[in-house]
């Protein structure tokens, strides 16, 4: 009878599914609709078209490449430079992420072996309910791997080893995987025998599954606060060293030591840290937070004045008042002009059009682009992007990342919208910080 009844349930709701639609076109019933929300401390900014491409002399010889028309899509834009406090966010996760793999390893309370049905996780996850108490003697011990040993340790104080606060994380190579001899043939219910990919140490590896896409990496993820000396040579700046990453007063400051590398991970774990927040609540994904194009950078920081030499429209860097609009190096030796002496808190400087501070000046921000002199002659116009994941045996060439903005050290050639350079994706430098972008998700 319950056969029955179950049978007949099902029957009734084919039923209704199919008068419901009427054997017409509709569409898969039940999706719910969905418009992207504003993320918190980001700005939209429009699609659009612009002329991309430096507004004045190369006077850095930097052999840019000429202006050209292009389209970029919608994005959400981060409003200010990634800050030392929300960067320290980051930090504090791979910290304590460690801590928690190390407690679990000893004491069961601190992973979760089993899902909610009894289904064995392999591997364990971390439970991040349970507290870490230093007072007890157990836990304090299993944590003194972290710590310098004691012949490292600084006036006898107890500090986190930064060398060990290494993130693991992994992407998913689309590009790879959209070639054509890497594509699944149907024909032969395989893939290819000559597809392969090849993986983040340079090693051309064979795909037999789709996890073959799957990009592993490891970064530490300290940023490197000796750049404040290793960039300035006869100069006395060990108090930035010390102060600028930890001190309260530097919290609203731009995180700076950050390589290319580093700010590439911080975008991955930002992704993940959302969407496990809102798969717990049931929402859909969100688009992948991530570092701009060089395309969206200057875009954005046009905003939406196309021939304009700076994110504030006019062509030059004082107002009709005579104040600077952007910390950065006015005269030689002068760098206490524009109110500051090295970075600002950010957002000291007005917004542009769209709503974004600091696109010129404070502290140039890295791309998601690998540098080429001819970038421009062969980018599509439709979202251009150049991209290479340069490998550990690569020539120093094929690590450049394109640089946009200036800084607070640079001349105001380099603030101009237009103007781009670059740096090493594993170097740290005081002067470079960065912003993510998110795609748009949902009508223009």
């Amino acid at each position: 009878m319950k056969k029955l009844l179950v049978l007949a349930v099902i029957v009734v709701t084919l039923a209704g599914c199919g008068s419901t639609q009427r054997g017409e076109l509709t569409g898969v019933p039940g999706r719910k609709g969905y418009q992207d929300p504003t993320p918190l401390n980001m700005v939209f900014v429009p699609m659009g078209s612009f002329n991309m491409g430096s507004n004045d002399q190369d006077v850095s010889w930097a052999i840019n490449s000429p202006t050209r028309t292009v389209s970029v899509d919608a994005f959400w834009m981060d409003q200010t430079e990634i800050t030392n406090n929300q960067y320290r966010q980051f930090v504090f996760y791979v910290r304590d992420s460690i801590a928690r793999r190390l407690l679990g390893q000893q004491i069961d309370d601190f992973q979760i072996e089993e899902d909610e049905f009894g289904n064995p996780i392999d591997p364990p996850v971390l439970n991040w309910d349970i507290p870490i108490d230093m007072r007890d003697e157990e836990q304090n011990e299993i944590l003194n791997e972290m710590y310098y040993t004691k012949d490292e340790r600084f006036y006898y104080r107890k500090e986190i080893d930064t060398r060990k606060l290494n993130y693991e994380f992994f992407w998913i190579d689309l590009k790879q995987a959209a070639q054509k001899r890497n594509r699944w043939n149907f024909e032969i219910g395989s893939y290819e025998e000559n597809a392969e990919v090849i993986n983040n140490m340079g090693v051309p590896v064979k795909v037999t599954s789709r996890s073959s896409f799957i990009i592993r990496d490891k970064v530490n993820v300290y940023p490197d606060t000796l750049c404040w000396i290793s960039d300035f040579s006869y100069s006395f700046n060990e108090p930035y060293t010390t102060h600028y990453f930890w001190h309260p007063s530097y919290d609203n400051y731009p995180v700076v030591g950050v390589s290319w590398r580093q700010a590439y991970a911080f975008t991955i774990w930002r992704t993940q840290y959302l969407n496990k927040y809102l798969t717990r609540r049931g929402i859909s994904f969100i688009s992948d937070y991530r570092l701009p194009t060089e395309a969206e950078w200057e875009y954005a920081a046009r905003g939406g004045l196309d021939h304009s030499m700076y994110p504030w429209g006019n062509p030059y860097i004082r107002n009709a008042e005579g104040c600077i609009l952007a910390n950065y190096k006015p005269l030689r030796g002068n760098l206490v002009d524009d109110g500051g002496f090295i970075t600002l808190p950010v957002g000291t400087y007005s917004p542009n059009d769209y709503g974004l501070y600091d696109m010129a000046g404070n502290v140039a921000e890295w791309t998601a682009n690998a540098y080429d002199e001819s970038a421009y002659t062969f980018m599509h116009d439709m979202n251009p992007d150049y991209k290479y994941n340069a490998k550990p045996n690569d020539p120093p060439a094929l690590k450049r990342k394109v640089v946009r903005g200036g800084s607070w050290k640079d001349i105001g050639y380099f603030l101009q919208v237009g103007t781009r350079t670059y740096e090493y994706q594993d170097t740290t430098k005081s002067h470079i910080g960065f912003r993510c972008v998110r795609t748009y998700s949902g009508a223009k």
